[in-house]
Protein backbone atom coordinates (compact mmCIF):
# COMPACT_ATOMS: atom_id res chain seq x y z
CA UNK A 1 0.00 0.00 0.00
CA UNK A 2 1.39 3.35 -0.87
CA UNK A 3 1.44 5.93 1.41
CA UNK A 4 1.62 9.95 1.39
CA UNK A 5 4.52 11.58 0.87
CA UNK A 6 6.24 15.37 2.06
CA UNK A 7 5.31 17.63 -0.47
CA UNK A 8 5.78 21.08 1.54
CA UNK A 9 8.89 22.15 3.82
CA UNK A 10 8.72 25.20 6.12
CA UNK A 11 12.33 26.81 7.07
CA UNK A 12 13.06 29.27 9.68
CA UNK A 13 16.44 30.03 8.40
CA UNK A 14 18.41 27.00 7.61
CA UNK A 15 16.19 24.85 10.20
CA UNK A 16 13.23 22.79 8.77
CA UNK A 17 10.50 23.63 11.11
CA UNK A 18 7.29 21.57 9.77
CA UNK A 19 6.71 19.00 7.00
CA UNK A 20 4.00 17.86 5.27
CA UNK A 21 2.56 15.00 3.81
CA UNK A 22 0.38 14.55 1.13
CA UNK A 23 -1.09 13.13 -1.69
CA UNK A 24 -1.43 14.74 -5.34
CA UNK A 25 -2.77 13.61 -8.71
CA UNK A 26 -3.14 15.51 -12.26
CA UNK A 27 -5.12 13.97 -14.72
CA UNK A 28 -4.86 14.61 -18.29
CA UNK A 29 -7.60 14.98 -21.12
CA UNK A 30 -7.39 11.54 -22.09
CA UNK A 31 -8.08 9.85 -18.54
CA UNK A 32 -4.13 9.39 -17.70
CA UNK A 33 -2.80 9.83 -14.96
CA UNK A 34 -0.09 12.27 -16.01
CA UNK A 35 1.59 13.20 -12.60
CA UNK A 36 1.16 11.94 -9.29
CA UNK A 37 2.62 11.50 -5.73
CA UNK A 38 1.73 9.58 -2.66
CA UNK A 39 -1.25 7.30 -2.96
CA UNK A 40 -3.50 8.15 -5.60
CA UNK A 41 -6.00 5.48 -4.55
CA UNK A 42 -6.39 7.57 -0.96
CA UNK A 43 -10.03 7.86 -0.10
CA UNK A 44 -10.98 11.07 0.75
CA UNK A 45 -13.74 13.69 1.48
CA UNK A 46 -13.59 16.16 -0.81
CA UNK A 47 -15.12 18.99 1.17
CA UNK A 48 -15.55 22.33 -0.73
CA UNK A 49 -13.15 21.46 -2.96
CA UNK A 50 -15.94 19.62 -5.00
CA UNK A 51 -18.51 22.05 -5.09
CA UNK A 52 -18.92 22.30 -9.05
CA UNK A 53 -19.62 18.90 -8.99
CA UNK A 54 -22.87 19.37 -6.10
CA UNK A 55 -24.10 22.23 -8.40
CA UNK A 56 -24.37 19.77 -11.77
CA UNK A 57 -27.98 19.05 -11.01
CA UNK A 58 -28.58 22.66 -10.57
CA UNK A 59 -27.78 23.42 -14.18
CA UNK A 60 -28.29 19.41 -15.87
CA UNK A 61 -31.16 19.24 -14.54
CA UNK A 62 -33.10 22.62 -16.65
CA UNK A 63 -33.80 23.86 -12.70
CA UNK A 64 -30.98 27.35 -13.61
CA UNK A 65 -31.92 28.12 -16.58
CA UNK A 66 -35.72 27.88 -15.50
CA UNK A 67 -35.41 30.12 -12.65
CA UNK A 68 -33.13 32.58 -14.78
CA UNK A 69 -29.44 31.97 -13.48
CA UNK A 70 -26.87 33.96 -14.55
CA UNK A 71 -23.24 33.12 -13.82
CA UNK A 72 -23.29 35.07 -11.16
CA UNK A 73 -25.65 32.30 -9.57
CA UNK A 74 -23.55 29.96 -10.83
CA UNK A 75 -20.42 30.77 -9.08
CA UNK A 76 -22.13 30.99 -6.04
CA UNK A 77 -23.07 27.70 -6.01
CA UNK A 78 -19.72 26.65 -6.31
CA UNK A 79 -18.42 29.04 -4.14
CA UNK A 80 -16.99 29.54 -0.38
CA UNK A 81 -17.44 32.72 0.13
CA UNK A 82 -16.57 35.32 2.90
CA UNK A 83 -19.95 36.82 3.61
CA UNK A 84 -19.30 39.88 2.27
CA UNK A 85 -21.94 42.15 1.08
CA UNK A 86 -20.83 41.10 -2.54
CA UNK A 87 -21.29 37.67 -1.51
CA UNK A 88 -25.09 37.91 0.84
CA UNK A 89 -26.35 40.47 -0.99
CA UNK A 90 -26.48 38.25 -4.41
CA UNK A 91 -27.51 35.38 -2.01
CA UNK A 92 -30.58 37.18 -0.23
CA UNK A 93 -31.66 38.48 -3.61
CA UNK A 94 -31.59 34.47 -5.22
CA UNK A 95 -33.36 33.52 -2.33
CA UNK A 96 -36.19 36.31 -3.12
CA UNK A 97 -36.41 35.63 -6.29
CA UNK A 98 -37.69 31.97 -5.78
CA UNK A 99 -40.04 32.37 -2.87
CA UNK A 100 -37.40 32.03 0.06
CA UNK A 101 -35.70 33.64 3.34
CA UNK A 102 -33.06 32.99 5.50
CA UNK A 103 -34.82 30.74 7.26
CA UNK A 104 -34.91 28.54 4.26
CA UNK A 105 -31.33 27.79 4.52
CA UNK A 106 -30.06 24.26 6.07
CA UNK A 107 -26.49 25.94 6.60
CA UNK A 108 -26.29 27.23 9.75
CA UNK A 109 -25.41 30.43 10.40
CA UNK A 110 -21.97 31.94 10.50
CA UNK A 111 -19.42 35.06 11.26
CA UNK A 112 -18.11 36.23 8.03
CA UNK A 113 -14.50 35.55 7.11
CA UNK A 114 -14.90 39.45 5.71
CA UNK A 115 -13.54 42.10 7.96
CA UNK A 116 -15.82 44.59 7.55
CA UNK A 117 -18.87 42.70 7.69
CA UNK A 118 -17.72 40.73 10.70
CA UNK A 119 -16.92 44.15 12.27
CA UNK A 120 -20.66 45.37 11.49
CA UNK A 121 -22.18 42.59 12.96
CA UNK A 122 -20.23 43.52 16.06
CA UNK A 123 -20.59 46.68 16.10
CA UNK A 124 -24.44 46.45 15.42
CA UNK A 125 -24.69 44.12 18.15
CA UNK A 126 -26.22 41.43 15.06
CA UNK A 127 -25.75 37.83 15.12
CA UNK A 128 -24.89 36.02 11.98
CA UNK A 129 -27.49 34.74 9.90
CA UNK A 130 -27.72 31.64 7.61
CA UNK A 131 -27.05 33.61 4.24
CA UNK A 132 -23.72 34.82 5.93
CA UNK A 133 -22.63 31.17 5.84
CA UNK A 134 -19.52 30.76 3.11
CA UNK A 135 -21.81 27.77 1.60
CA UNK A 136 -25.35 29.84 1.43
CA UNK A 137 -24.67 30.20 -2.30
CA UNK A 138 -24.33 26.30 -2.44
CA UNK A 139 -27.71 25.81 -0.24
CA UNK A 140 -29.49 28.56 -2.79
CA UNK A 141 -28.34 26.18 -5.66
CA UNK A 142 -29.82 23.18 -3.79
CA UNK A 143 -33.12 25.23 -2.66
CA UNK A 144 -33.92 26.41 -6.34
CA UNK A 145 -33.25 22.75 -7.33
CA UNK A 146 -35.59 20.62 -4.76
CA UNK A 147 -38.25 23.00 -6.01
CA UNK A 148 -37.50 22.23 -9.91
CA UNK A 149 -37.63 18.82 -8.50
CA UNK A 150 -40.84 19.73 -6.28
CA UNK A 151 -39.80 17.61 -3.57
CA UNK A 152 -39.64 18.71 0.10
CA UNK A 153 -37.86 21.60 2.11
CA UNK A 154 -34.79 19.05 3.83
CA UNK A 155 -32.96 19.46 0.60
CA UNK A 156 -29.83 18.67 3.06
CA UNK A 157 -30.82 15.18 3.75
CA UNK A 158 -28.50 12.15 1.92
CA UNK A 159 -31.57 10.78 0.96
CA UNK A 160 -33.47 13.69 -0.91
CA UNK A 161 -33.77 13.88 -4.16
CA UNK A 162 -31.19 17.31 -4.34
CA UNK A 163 -28.87 14.87 -2.82
CA UNK A 164 -29.93 11.93 -4.79
CA UNK A 165 -28.69 13.54 -8.10
CA UNK A 166 -25.85 14.90 -6.57
CA UNK A 167 -24.33 11.50 -5.46
CA UNK A 168 -25.42 10.46 -9.53
CA UNK A 169 -23.08 13.04 -10.61
CA UNK A 170 -20.50 12.84 -8.10
CA UNK A 171 -20.36 8.74 -9.38
CA UNK A 172 -20.39 9.35 -12.65
CA UNK A 173 -17.76 12.72 -12.97
CA UNK A 174 -14.93 10.65 -10.85
CA UNK A 175 -15.66 7.41 -12.40
CA UNK A 176 -16.06 5.81 -8.87
CA UNK A 177 -18.92 3.84 -7.00
CA UNK A 178 -18.28 6.79 -3.42
CA UNK A 179 -18.08 4.05 -0.78
CA UNK A 180 -19.99 6.21 1.73
CA UNK A 181 -19.97 10.37 2.97
CA UNK A 182 -19.45 12.51 6.07
CA UNK A 183 -21.64 15.91 7.00
CA UNK A 184 -19.87 18.32 6.23
CA UNK A 185 -20.33 21.51 8.00
CA UNK A 186 -23.20 23.19 5.96
CA UNK A 187 -25.12 19.71 7.47
CA UNK A 188 -25.19 18.36 3.86
CA UNK A 189 -23.41 15.43 2.87
CA UNK A 190 -20.06 15.47 1.79
CA UNK A 191 -19.63 12.19 -0.63
CA UNK A 192 -15.90 10.20 -0.31
CA UNK A 193 -13.83 9.12 -3.72
CA UNK A 194 -9.97 8.70 -4.42
CA UNK A 195 -7.66 11.51 -5.26
CA UNK A 196 -7.31 9.93 -8.01
CA UNK A 197 -11.61 10.23 -8.97
CA UNK A 198 -11.51 13.79 -7.61
CA UNK A 199 -8.95 14.60 -10.03
CA UNK A 200 -11.01 12.87 -13.06
CA UNK A 201 -13.84 14.83 -11.88
CA UNK A 202 -12.13 17.64 -12.27
CA UNK A 203 -10.75 16.90 -15.48
CA UNK A 204 -14.31 16.33 -16.65
CA UNK A 205 -14.98 20.07 -15.95
CA UNK A 206 -12.06 21.02 -18.08
CA UNK A 207 -12.91 19.00 -21.24
CA UNK A 208 -16.68 20.05 -20.78
CA UNK A 209 -17.90 22.09 -23.54
CA UNK A 210 -20.99 24.52 -24.34
CA UNK A 211 -23.72 22.87 -25.33
CA UNK A 212 -22.71 19.18 -24.34
CA UNK A 213 -25.25 17.15 -23.21
CA UNK A 214 -26.02 16.09 -19.59
CA UNK A 215 -23.49 16.75 -17.03
CA UNK A 216 -20.58 18.12 -19.77
CA UNK A 217 -22.70 21.11 -20.69
CA UNK A 218 -23.37 22.05 -17.00
CA UNK A 219 -20.00 21.59 -16.41
CA UNK A 220 -18.75 23.67 -18.77
CA UNK A 221 -21.17 26.56 -17.91
CA UNK A 222 -20.41 26.06 -14.10
CA UNK A 223 -16.21 26.00 -14.82
CA UNK A 224 -16.57 29.46 -16.89
CA UNK A 225 -18.88 31.10 -14.12
CA UNK A 226 -15.82 30.88 -12.15
CA UNK A 227 -13.24 31.87 -13.90
CA UNK A 228 -15.53 34.81 -14.49
CA UNK A 229 -16.31 35.85 -10.86
CA UNK A 230 -13.02 34.81 -8.98
CA UNK A 231 -14.14 37.53 -6.52
CA UNK A 232 -17.41 35.65 -5.63
CA UNK A 233 -15.81 31.87 -5.43
CA UNK A 234 -14.10 33.34 -2.25
CA UNK A 235 -13.16 37.15 -1.65
CA UNK A 236 -10.22 39.21 -1.09
CA UNK A 237 -7.08 38.01 0.46
CA UNK A 238 -8.04 34.58 -0.40
CA UNK A 239 -6.04 31.74 -2.27
CA UNK A 240 -8.59 30.76 -4.75
CA UNK A 241 -9.39 34.58 -5.98
CA UNK A 242 -5.94 35.66 -6.11
CA UNK A 243 -4.31 32.63 -8.07
CA UNK A 244 -7.44 32.63 -10.35
CA UNK A 245 -7.16 36.66 -11.03
CA UNK A 246 -3.48 35.82 -11.28
CA UNK A 247 -3.60 32.56 -12.99
CA UNK A 248 -6.30 33.38 -15.87
CA UNK A 249 -8.56 30.41 -17.55
CA UNK A 250 -8.15 28.42 -14.42
CA UNK A 251 -10.73 27.43 -12.15
CA UNK A 252 -9.47 27.07 -8.61
CA UNK A 253 -11.73 25.37 -5.37
CA UNK A 254 -10.08 24.77 -2.02
CA UNK A 255 -11.83 22.40 0.78
CA UNK A 256 -11.62 22.18 4.61
CA UNK A 257 -9.18 20.18 5.74
CA UNK A 258 -6.50 21.01 2.60
CA UNK A 259 -8.00 19.61 -0.04
CA UNK A 260 -7.66 21.62 -3.19
CA UNK A 261 -8.66 21.13 -7.10
CA UNK A 262 -8.00 23.08 -10.07
CA UNK A 263 -9.34 22.87 -13.42
CA UNK A 264 -7.43 23.88 -16.25
CA UNK A 265 -9.82 23.79 -19.72
CA UNK A 266 -6.95 25.23 -22.30
CA UNK A 267 -4.80 21.56 -21.37
CA UNK A 268 -7.68 19.35 -20.41
CA UNK A 269 -6.17 18.75 -17.28
CA UNK A 270 -7.73 18.60 -13.69
CA UNK A 271 -5.87 18.78 -10.54
CA UNK A 272 -6.89 17.37 -6.67
CA UNK A 273 -4.72 17.55 -3.97
CA UNK A 274 -5.13 16.60 -0.70
CA UNK A 275 -2.85 17.39 2.45
CA UNK A 276 -2.82 14.92 5.33
CA UNK A 277 -2.80 17.13 8.23
CA UNK A 278 -4.91 19.81 6.72
CA UNK A 279 -3.03 22.38 7.19
CA UNK A 280 -3.85 25.09 4.20
CA UNK A 281 -0.75 26.99 4.02
CA UNK A 282 0.34 23.53 2.41
CA UNK A 283 -2.38 22.91 -0.31
CA UNK A 284 -2.24 26.49 -1.42
CA UNK A 285 1.68 25.68 -1.39
CA UNK A 286 1.24 22.71 -3.36
CA UNK A 287 -1.76 23.93 -5.98
CA UNK A 288 0.58 26.89 -6.64
CA UNK A 289 3.62 25.07 -7.57
CA UNK A 290 1.36 22.72 -10.25
CA UNK A 291 0.24 25.69 -11.81
CA UNK A 292 3.84 27.47 -12.07
CA UNK A 293 5.18 24.39 -13.22
CA UNK A 294 2.13 23.78 -15.97
CA UNK A 295 2.90 27.00 -17.23
CA UNK A 296 -0.22 28.87 -16.13
CA UNK A 297 1.08 31.11 -13.40
CA UNK A 298 4.38 33.24 -13.10
CA UNK A 299 6.18 31.71 -10.40
CA UNK A 300 7.06 35.93 -9.20
CA UNK A 301 3.89 36.66 -9.53
CA UNK A 302 2.76 38.35 -6.07
CA UNK A 303 -0.09 35.81 -5.00
CA UNK A 304 2.60 32.98 -6.43
CA UNK A 305 5.11 34.44 -3.37
CA UNK A 306 2.71 34.84 -0.74
CA UNK A 307 2.05 31.24 -1.10
CA UNK A 308 4.96 29.79 -2.07
CA UNK A 309 8.13 31.19 -1.14
CA UNK A 310 10.12 34.01 1.54
CA UNK A 311 8.26 34.22 5.19
CA UNK A 312 8.49 37.40 6.48
CA UNK A 313 7.66 38.34 10.27
CA UNK A 314 5.24 40.99 11.98
CA UNK A 315 8.16 43.44 11.16
CA UNK A 316 8.86 42.84 7.48
CA UNK A 317 12.15 40.65 7.97
CA UNK A 318 12.27 37.46 5.72
CA UNK A 319 12.62 34.52 8.95
CA UNK A 320 12.29 31.58 6.37
CA UNK A 321 10.61 30.33 3.42
CA UNK A 322 8.01 27.75 2.16
CA UNK A 323 9.36 25.09 -0.39
CA UNK A 324 8.69 22.48 -2.27
CA UNK A 325 10.49 19.04 -0.92
CA UNK A 326 12.72 17.42 -2.72
CA UNK A 327 10.83 14.32 -3.54
CA UNK A 328 7.76 17.49 -4.66
CA UNK A 329 10.42 19.48 -6.63
CA UNK A 330 11.19 16.74 -9.51
CA UNK A 331 8.16 18.15 -11.28
CA UNK A 332 9.83 18.27 -14.08
CA UNK A 333 10.42 14.91 -14.19
CA UNK A 334 6.34 13.89 -14.38
CA UNK A 335 4.62 16.85 -16.36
Amino acid sequence: MKSSVPLIDIWRGEFLESRHFGHAVVMGPGGDILAAWGDPDAVILPRSSCKILQALPLVASGAANAAGLGSMHLALACASHQGAAIHTDPVLAWLKSIGKTNDDLRCGPQMPNDIPARDGLIKADATPCRYHNNCSGKHCGFLTLSDHLGAGPEYHHPDHPVQRAVLDAFEETTGETSPGFGIDGCSAPNFACTVTGLARSMAFAANATHGGTGLSGAAADLRDAMMAHPDLVAGETRACTELMRAAPGVALKTGAEAVYTAIIPSRGIGIAVKVEDGAFRASEAVITALLIRLGCLDANHPSARARLGPIKNWDGLVTGRCDVTAQFGTLGDKL
